[in-house]
Formats: structure tokens, sequence, C-alpha cells
């Protein structure tokens, strides 16, 4: 059929934001390839969320339905996906690059005979061969490269928060329902308990107040707190986020980095606080609705991204925004 299929990702019970993110990229390479576009739902009762999937526009939705597919368990899942791709016979399969698609992508490359590429921040089709070509950081964020991989399918994860999402469509995507041949001999691993991970979940964030080497230690995140906790009556959600050289340092845990080699983020607004704007960093912020810089160099490379800019020691900018966030509530 030579579609591009892509793995939906279910999250309490409706399409995760991930798979929007899949299904406008996967409409685009679709369009240039000139083939149709393919959701597979794996589950123990997806057909509500088939039906959300349909109204996104893609012309097919897979349904795997199974009561070993309840939950997330790796061998039930891989073994549906490889028959889902036998049957389905896609070009390009892609996957979100989560637990999941982490855990199914290189098994899934081994089960196929084929390559596999990871957390890919863009994809984009070879005019001169119609090869997928997957661009993604290498050298530890140092670099970006674009891959072009031989044999079909070609299998790519995608970073989440790299790709608009989909919007609704006006017609509905035809729903197949395929039965996946599986069974409990097939399971190696065994889910004892489900643990809800704790993450600081940047992506969901209305506002970020980074910090980068310009806070001087790790006190700086301390008055960056403060400003979060001013603005969080007003602004909703807001977080403290850090750039590579802040967690380097050990003045914060990595799952606060944004950045090639953190998360990618588009909050309403931004505030990047003693930050100089390494293009590493900047792709992953790049999309922020607001972007304000706080800096004591008014050459650093922020302030050429920035909607607002102020020349100035952090320490006296922040308390004093503070104070006047507090006054004004």
């Amino acid at each position: 059929m030579n579609d591009v299929m892509i793995l939906g990702d279910v999250k309490e019970g409706s399409l995760d934001i991930r798979t929007l993110e899949l299904l406008g990229v996967g409409k685009k390479l679709a369009g240039d390839l000139g083939v149709g576009l393919s959701v597979v739902l794996m589950g123990d009762a997806v057909s509500t969320v088939a039906e959300q999937a349909a109204s996104y526009g893609p012309d097919r939705v897979y349904k795997l339905e199974h009561p070993l597919l309840k939950g997330v368990n790796p061998d039930m899942w891989l073994a549906s996906l490889q028959q889902a791709c036998k049957q389905i016979n896609p070009k390009i399969v892609l996957l979100s690059h989560s637990l999941i698609g982490m855990e199914l992508g290189p098994r899934l490359a081994c089960r196929l005979n084929t390559r596999l590429t990871t957390d890919c921040i863009d994809l984009s089709i070879d005019p001169e061969d119609g090869l997928l070509l997957r661009t993604k950081p290498v050298s530890g964020g140092n670099a970006i490269s674009v891959f072009k991989c031989p044999g079909e399918p070609q299998l790519a994860t995608v970073r989440a928060n790299v790709f608009d999402p989909a919007e609704a469509a006006d017609g509905n995507g035809e729903i197949v329902d395929m039965v996946p041949e599986i069974d409990e001999s097939m399971i190696t691993v065994e889910s004892i308990e489900v643990v809800k991970e704790e993450v600081v979940a940047l992506d969901k964030a209305d506002v970020v107040i980074s910090g980068g080497a310009g806070l001087g230690d790790e006190d700086g995140f301390e008055i960056l707190q403060d400003l979060s906790k001013a603005l969080s009556k007003s602004f909703g959600s807001v977080m403290i986020g850090c750039s590579r050289v802040a967690v380097d340092k050990g003045w914060i845990s990595s799952d606060h980095q944004v950045g090639l080699t953190g998360t990618m983020i588009s909050p309403d607004i931004y505030i990047a606080v003693g930050i100089s704007g390494a293009i590493q960093h900047l792709v992953g912020m790049i999309k922020s609705k607001k972007i304000i810089a706080i800096n004591t160099d008014p050459g650093c490379n922020m302030f050429n991204v920035a909607d607002y800019g102020v020349v100035e020691d952090y320490e006296k900018v922040v308390p004093a925004l503070v104070k006047r966030l507090e006054e004004l509530s």
C-alpha cells in the first residue's frame, strides 16, 4: 500500500498530543510522496479513540483490539505492530520518541530488517529518490546531522514539540478493524506494577523561566523560584528551566534542561536569565510565543531572538520584578 503509517499513543482515553504532531508531519510527507496516511491504534478498547483519530484526516485508521493489548506490554505491542506492518506494507513508519516508541522502535526495525533513526527533529522527503531525510542531534547535541537510509519501511522516532499538531479535518478517514494474532506464550516480560513517573513537564508549562551560567551559582535558581511564584498568580503553570551549562555545573537536575539535549518547548512566555543563547539551546525554545532575555552582555545571542531584552544584573532586575508583581496582585 506504501502509506505513511504512524503509531498512535493514547493517554487517559484520548489521543496524545504527540500523535497529533505525528499526524501533522505525516500528512506533509504523504502529500510529498503522493501516498496515503494511516494511523495504527492498539489497546483492549480503542473504538472511541479511533473515531477521534479519523477526524484528523488520515486515509485509514487501523484499530487493533485485543485483551492482551491492555496497558503497554512490549511483547504484545511489538508482535501486533509487526503484523500490522506486514499487512499494510507502509513506506514510512513514524513513532513518538516516547517510552513506548523507544521500546518498540529498535525491536521493530530488527523484526522488519530495516534501519531506525531515533529522536528526529525534522523530517522531509528527498526529491531525487523519495527516501526519508531524518534530521537529529548528534555528538551530545553539539551538531545536527541528516541521515538517509535505504530499505523499507523507512523507520523513525520523532521528538515531541518539534512539529505543529494536526488540526481536525472536514472528512473522516476509514476505520479498519485488524485482529492481531497474539497469545500469552509470546510474553517474555511481565508488568508487575505501573508507577506514575514524576517529571518536570516543561512542555506543558504556560511560562518557563530558565537560568544559565550567568546566574553564577545554584543559589540563583532560588531567585528564579521567587519570580515563578509571583508569575503563577496570573499566568497559570510556571516552571523553572535551565541551559545545559547549569546542568553540567550541578546546579539543577537535567529534567529542567531546555534545548537539543533537553526538552523542546513552546510556552506562551519564555524568560531566559543569564543564558547566552547557544544554538543548541535556541532550537529548544525558539517556538515560544514571547521571549524575554535578561543578561549583562548586550552582545549575547539571546537578545537576537528576544522580543524584550533587559541588559542588567538579574539580581537587581528579578527581585524588582517580583516586588512589582506582588504590588499588582
